[in-house]
């Protein structure tokens, strides 16, 4: 009987079997850990780039640079944060310009009557001058001294309106009666110009504070005097309807452009830059601040040549 021999197996090694999968298997791991973070680093670069650029674009804005825009695409909330931001600049933009142009008004309305104080003091100091001279020069002083005095007094309740929130004192009053006094009260500004007022008031009792409506009418009607004509026309209409009262005051004097229109509620802004009209910027923006803390609306309407309509809203409860 014949032996078939076999052949010899390979010697059994299992960690040896093992150890090359387990290997295989850490290697790939290793790779995909480094290729995953070398994404995750790439991809989130480019995702944060968008708000890198509004992180520079609000470094710049903290540093005074208004006139900085962003422009991201792509995404819709990030085209809605570019759209916020630009309008922020925009009137962050606008507000500097307000006070710049705020702090050139004001000094120009303080120093031009102290300087003219000052001159005709030292022509006062002078002996070389008669007695109308000396006349003429002591009533420039006082007018401009007067000036002062008013526009610090202006300033000054500006000042305490802005800071106002709560009215108080708070009573019933007939606002007919309280429009016709006001008018009475200005007879010598409009009757200086022959401007003929006409009236439709309707019997009004509003509850509200009277020195502080008062300046309302106080202002209007003075800058409807002011930029009538000689010879003008000024009418005045007061009306309840339903919850609400309506004050219109409409004037055919010289009317004004839309960038005009645009400023005018603006403390110390003037249309006449030549200041050749006498005020100082400040009443419309004591009319806009009292009808706002009366909880109330202010508009205007007007063209070039064709008057100015300013109507008032006030609640009527």
């Amino acid at each position: 009987m014949g032996v078939t021999s076999l052949p010899a197996s390979p010697p059994q090694n299992p960690e040896g079997n093992n150890k090359h999968p387990l290997a295989s298997f850490l290697l790939l791991l290793v790779l995909c850990v480094l290729l995953g973070t070398a994404l995750t680093t790439f991809f989130s670069k480019k995702a944060l780039n968008p708000i890198r650029k509004v992180i520079d674009a609000i470094h710049k804005v903290a540093d005074g640079d208004f006139d900085v825009q962003v422009n991201l695409k792509g995404i819709g909330e990030l085209e809605e944060l570019s759209h916020s931001f630009n309008k922020m600049t925009q009137e962050l933009l606008s507000i500097e310009t307000l006070r710049s142009d705020f702090i050139n008004n004001f000094s120009h309305e303080f120093k031009t009557p102290i300087v003219s104080i000052r001159g005709f003091a030292k022509l006062l100091k002078e002996n070389n001058l008669n007695e109308e001279e000396k006349k003429e020069y002591l009533e420039i002083i006082i007018k401009e001294s007067e000036r002062l005095a008013g526009l610090s007094t202006n300033v000054l309740t500006l000042s305490k309106y802005e800071s106002l929130e709560i009215i108080t004192d708070i009573a019933p009053f007939r606002l007919d009666e309280q429009i016709r006094k006001t008018i009475v009260l200005m007879e010598p500004k409009w009757f200086k110009k022959e401007i003929t007022i006409n009236l439709e008031l309707d019997e009004v009792i509003y509850n509200g504070n009277e020195d502080l409506t008062q300046q309302i009418w106080i202002n209007l009607l003075d800058n409807a005097i002011k930029f009538s004509y000689q010879g003008g026309l000024i009418n005045i209409t007061l009306t309840k309807v339903n919850h609400e009262i309506q004050f219109i005051i409409k004037d055919d004097g010289i009317g004004m452009d839309d960038q005009v229109k645009a400023h005018i509620f603006e403390k110390f802004y003037q249309s006449d830059t030549s200041h050749s009209k006498t005020g100082y910027g400040i009443g419309l923006s004591l009319v806009k601040r009292i009808v706002e803390i009366c909880k109330g609306d202010v508009s205007v309407q007007s063209e070039p040549d064709k008057g100015s309509i300013f109507t008032i809203i006030l609640p009527h409860s």
